[in-house]
């Protein structure tokens, strides 16, 4: 089973094909997702610092190349969906911001 790190954090096993945003939440840990895992948004916006992240979908490419100018390593949680080990810094907390996380994404 893979592994997923949130820097800052702690470590947590996830099962393949899960979706990061509703691995790392499910953890415990507070991200934001205000769009409910459709990518509109970048609110769920993760930093892979470690590890082999998937391809990139069509959707999240277009969000990320329109909201940072595709800085590498930027990755949707919502769009991610866990194969291997990773670790991530969270980018995005409603902890920090005041913003409720949003509806929770489907899987």
């Amino acid at each position: 089973m893979p592994t997923v790190t949130v820097d800052g954090e702690k470590s947590f096993e996830v099962e393949p094909g899960v979706k990061l945003v509703l691995a790392i939440e499910d953890a415990g840990i507070d991200i934001m997702h205000k769009c409910g895992g459709n990518a509109r948004c970048t609110t769920c916006r993760v930093m892979v610092l470690a590890g082999e992240a998937p391809p990139m979908g069509e959707a999240e490419r277009e969000r990320l190349e329109r909201d940072t100018g595709s800085a590498p390593g930027y990755r949707l949680a919502c769009q991610l969906r866990v194969e291997g080990d990773l670790t991530v810094a969270v980018l995005q907390r409603s902890s920090v911001t005041g913003v409720p996380a949003g509806t929770r994404p489907a899987d």
